[in-house]
């Protein structure tokens, strides 16, 4: 068997053709920018206190002009 394996080709480890006209295809595109940050998930106890800090915070605010 060892000359049969000397004419055999080493396999292409890697090649980017075609990738960047797949990626252009749909268009590349920005991530979408949210607003706000969901909230499901995060710490309960941090939560809590956010809502009371939203919640008193319209109190402080004073316009001076």
């Amino acid at each position: 068997g060892q000359p049969d394996q000397v004419n055999m080709v080493k396999q292409k480890n890697h090649t980017a053709r075609n990738q960047t006209y797949k990626q252009h295809r749909n268009g590349i595109k920005k991530p979408k920018n949210h607003r706000y940050q969901a909230l499901r998930g995060m710490d309960p106890k941090f939560l809590r206190n956010l809502r009371y800090a939203k919640k008193h915070n319209k109190k402080t605010k004073t316009t001076s002009s």
